[in-house]
């Protein structure tokens, strides 16, 4: 009863420590959706989508999956004609940088640096399309939708978006509770039974080669099954309770920049016609790589300040 119950009060306090993000900023982007905001940015980006080997009208599901999230990308690139390679770069981007405002929110609420989230996300984007697009030389024939995108209502008036705004930000706190809640208690269940430490050990060697310590394992499940935003949950809560260091929770939080909700965020690109499993490894040995390498440096930084400090006279 006692699992219960604690499981139960996490899941209540995450979601209520998530929803303050979640629903003014869902409310403020579908109001910048139906303003001059949204096509001004896309005016804005679209001079620079030559470098990534796309057309200007790229930057509409660039800049509406990054103010949005996958789906409303994937809404975009339905809406244009494009080339196979095009659609597989602008897929690429998208999945190192989305959901911007919501998950931005949610690494700062676990303690992660602005700049940090800003850099690893955009840098990570930026790269993987300038390098898709100089080594691969193929994928020059038209993409091929296996689906049309969902036409919607334009609201009407002010009153309509703002209803519109407050009706998306309460069905996103409302399947952050469904989903949020019963994690928790399960990680509770885990933990009461001493499941979580195991499964902490075992997880020990692949913590290990990205330099996070153990008791971040669970964040990192977390994270790659149920995304970032969603699992945030068990990230808060292992910080606070679970003795995750600040540096874990940013090296934990790099790794899954690049790799999270790799079922979801992978299978959601099949109906566009693009080689999906390179998209699955390109995530997953890049989250590993930069991983190890951040780490690393991290790591000769500290030894380095260790030496630095001068010792006392006697």
């Amino acid at each position: 009863m006692g699992t219960l119950q604690n499981g139960l009060k996490a899941g209540l306090r995450t979601t209520w420590t998530l929803g303050k993000i979640i629903f003014p900023i869902t409310v403020l982007v579908v109001i910048l959706q139906h303003t001059p905001v949204l096509p001004w940015l896309i005016k804005l980006v679209a001079p620079f989508m030559g470098i990534f080997g796309l057309s200007g009208e790229a930057a509409i599901p660039l800049v509406l999956g990054n103010a949005l999230n996958l789906y409303a990308g994937i809404a975009g690139i339905l809406s244009l004609e494009m080339t196979v390679k095009e659609v597989f770069i602008i897929a690429i981007m998208l999945s190192f940088s989305h959901n911007l405002f919501i998950e931005t929110g949610v690494a700062l609420k676990v303690g992660v640096k602005l700049w940090i989230v800003l850099v690893v996300r955009f840098g990570l984007a930026a790269m993987s399309g300038i390098i898709i697009n100089l080594m691969w030389q193929g994928g020059g024939e038209t993409a091929r939708y296996g689906m049309t995108p969902k036409v919607t209502d334009i609201p009407d008036g002010w009153l309509e978006i703002g209803l519109l705004g407050v009706q998306k930000a309460s069905f996103g706190v409302l399947q952050l509770a469904i989903i949020v809640i019963p994690l928790m208690i399960i990680v509770q269940f885990l933990k009461d039974r001493n499941y979580l430490q195991k499964f902490s050990e075992k997880l020990a060697p692949f913590t290990k080669v990205i330099g996070v310590q153990s008791n971040a394992s669970m964040t990192l499940v977390a994270g790659l099954v149920i995304g970032l935003a969603y699992g945030a949950g068990v990230m808060i809560q292992a910080v606070q309770e679970d003795g995750v260091s600040k540096k874990d929770a940013t090296l934990a939080f790099i790794f899954l920049v690049a790799c999270h909700a790799v079922i979801e965020d992978t299978l959601i690109f099949i109906p566009l016609g693009i080689p999906i499993l390179p998209l699955l490894i390109i995530r997953v040995v890049t989250a590993f790589v930069l991983t190890i390498i951040v780490a690393y440096v991290w790591k000769r930084a500290e030894q380095q300040k260790k030496k630095e400090v001068p010792v006392a006279d006697g």
